[in-house]
């Protein structure tokens, strides 16, 4: 069963930058896409992002695209999310999933097909 560890959250300005990575503990046998999600406080989790297990296909919601960018190393069993131009409202708890696919080129959008999960990693954006 794989275990994803986020990290790289922490407390930026907005306008600001922040990298967050995601680690599984083991290698996994199957094909995974990954993806990231995140809460505010009082609101429901929200789909941010996400890629393909050969990283070859990539989507994001409306309200992070153009700032936010994932990508992959399945050599290191690593997904990260590259946060630009921060807003206040990006403030959340991030998560990071893993899903299992059948085509190296299936992207999951919906919290549901995600089968694990990580503790997730606080972003705060001061304004």
């Amino acid at each position: 069963q794989a275990q994803l560890v986020e990290s790289g959250g922490g407390l930026v300005q907005a306008g600001g930058s922040l990298r967050l990575s995601c680690a599984a503990s083991k290698r996994t046998d199957g094909v995974y896409a990954m993806g990231w999600f995140r809460q505010a406080p009082g609101k429901e989790r929200e789909f941010v992002a996400s890629i393909s297990y050969d990283g070859g296909r990539t989507n994001y919601a409306d309200s992070v695209k153009g700032r936010f960018t994932t990508s992959r190393d399945n050599a290191e069993n690593t997904v990260f999310l590259q946060m630009s131009s921060l807003k206040a409202e990006d403030t959340a708890v991030y998560y990071c999933a893993a899903g299992n696919t059948v085509y190296l080129s299936m992207i999951l959008s919906s919290p549901q097909q995600y089968q694990y999960w990580g503790q997730g990693t606080q972003v705060t954006v001061s304004s």
